[in-house]
Parts: structure tokens; C-alpha cells; sequence
């Protein structure tokens, strides 16, 4: 068992980013990462600031969903401020940084499910919440929730067994949260000057997608369209070919595969 001491030095040491993870701060429990980090980015804290807790209480994903966070998951929030060009491409370089890191440290091979779960033998294992502000021109400032299931065992959460899992559940033993922070923050850095660059990962990310070719629901606001998911667009929105053979872009949803 691994008997992790997660604090700022734990975690920036040996740590060899730029910026990403390199200002931390940590909390045994909050009522969600996204929050604290909010105040921070509004307080300019610097950029790659990594806010992390053992616990959320109030953890949240998309669609105003709980997020349940016991203490052994991963649960960070990163603080960005990027260019506006670049904030369409911030889920899918969280998604893409999640992917490498898991299957760097186990070996697991992941998939993505439009537009930001990251799935373990078509189970969810990570969730990603982005939030930002955007100004009239520029982007303030963007906030970038993830949460992964680590040690976590899911006999112990009934309520999301059937469509959640851990890396506990699928390696069999536990992993080490700060070998998985130390990656995740590497990939993230990575992707996101890259993105700086001016190259796109787009490519990437639509290559990695369970949802593309498959049959599926989309929920936007109270209405259900059932379709085939084609492709995405240049922006990540997906591209549903009804059975009417209409075609219906999506900028957000809720996607059920059939």
C-alpha cells in the first residue's frame, strides 16, 4: 500500500516543468478544487499553479454532476491563462495529458467518450471540468478540473460500479498518486506549449474517441437526438448524421453510446 505524503515539496520535487505543478497549493479537503483555483486565477496567481486535496465534498463534473472524491483519487484543478484561439483545445489537452499518464504508469490502454471522459474498458476512470472567463478579446483566465479514480474500489460505491472504475480495480494493486501528478503535469505541459506553438492537437485527440462511428444518444438541454457520431469539427464540436441523414453539430452534450 502506498502510504503517499501529498504536500507542496512532496509534490514539486524532482518535478522538472516549466511552470506547470511548480506552485501548489494543498488542502486534506475542500468543498472542490475548481473553487479554490477560481480565486486564485482571479488573484493572477501564476500560471501552472496546481491546486490539489485528498477530499472534495462537494466535487462536481459537467452538467452540474457530483463527483464523488474520496481520499486516494487524484483531485486538481490547474490554473492557465491562454490565448483565445487555444481555449476550445484545453478539454482535449487534459483528456490527451490523462491518457498518456495512465497508460505510462500502468500500461492500461484508455479511451476517450466525447467531450472530456476518459474510459478504461468502457468504464469511466477520469472526469475533467473546465471553466473560464472569458473578457472581450482575451481569455482571463481558464481552470482545469480533473479528477481520476485511483485507489478508489468501487465495490465500495455501488451507486457508479456499473458505469465507473479505478486503476486499483483494473491493476489489481495500488498506484502512486505522486508518479501519476508528475506525469499528468509533464503531459499537460507538453500539450499545452505545443498548443502555444501554434500546433493543433486535434488530430490526436479525434484518433483517441470511443464515440466516432458509434450509434448514439445525444442529450442537449431537455431534447434527445439519436444518431450516428461522424466526426468532430475543427473546434471539438461532435457532427451527429441523424437517421433522417440530417447532420447536427454539438458544442456540448450528454453522449450515451449505444
Amino acid at each position: 500500500m502506498y502510504e503517499e505524503n501529498l504536500n507542496p515539496t512532496s509534490i514539486t520535487k524532482g518535478l522538472t516543468t516549466l511552470f506547470i505543478g511548480q506552485n501548489v497549493l494543498y488542502y486534506p479537503s475542500v468543498t472542490s478544487t475548481n473553487d479554490i483555483a477560481r480565486q486564485q486565477a482571479l488573484l493572477k496567481a501564476p500560471e501552472g499553479t496546481a491546486v490539489i486535496a485528498d477530499r472534495q465534498t462537494t466535487g462536481r463534473g459537467r452538467l452540474k454532476r457530483e463527483w464523488v472524491s474520496p481520499q486516494g483519487n487524484i483531485a486538481v484543478t490547474v490554473v492557465l491563462y491562454p490565448a483565445r484561439t487555444n481555449l476550445a483545445y484545453l478539454t482535449m489537452l487534459a483528456a490527451l495529458a490523462v491518457l498518456y499518464t495512465i497508460e505510462k504508469a500502468t500500461g492500461l490502454h484508455c479511451q476517450l467518450k466525447w467531450p472530456n471522459d476518459v474510459l478504461i474498458n468502457n468504464k469511466k476512470v477520469c472526469g475533467i471540468l473546465l471553466e473560464s472567463h472569458v473578457a472581450a478579446d482575451f481569455v482571463d483566465y481558464a481552470i482545469i478540473g480533473i479528477g481520476i479514480n485511483v485507489n478508489m474500489k468501487l465495490a465500495d460505491y455501488p451507486e457508479i460500479a456499473s458505469i465507473a472504475t479505478s486503476l486499483v480495480d483494473e491493476v489489481g494493486e495500488e498506484v502512486s498518486r505522486l508518479t501519476l501528478l508528475h506525469n499528468l503535469f509533464q503531459e499537460m505541459e507538453k500539450l499545452y506549449l505545443r498548443l502555444q506553438a501554434g500546433e493543433s492537437i486535434l488530430a490526436e485527440w479525434r484518433n483517441n474517441l470511443v464515440t466516432i462511428g458509434k450509434k448514439i444518444h445525444v442529450r442537449s438541454g431537455d431534447e434527445v437526438f439519436a444518431g450516428t457520431a461522424e466526426s468532430v469539427a475543427d473546434d471539438g464540436s461532435l457532427l451527429l448524421r441523424r437517421e433522417d441523414g440530417t447532420l447536427v453539430k454539438f458544442m456540448a452534450g450528454d453522449v450515451t453510446l449505444r
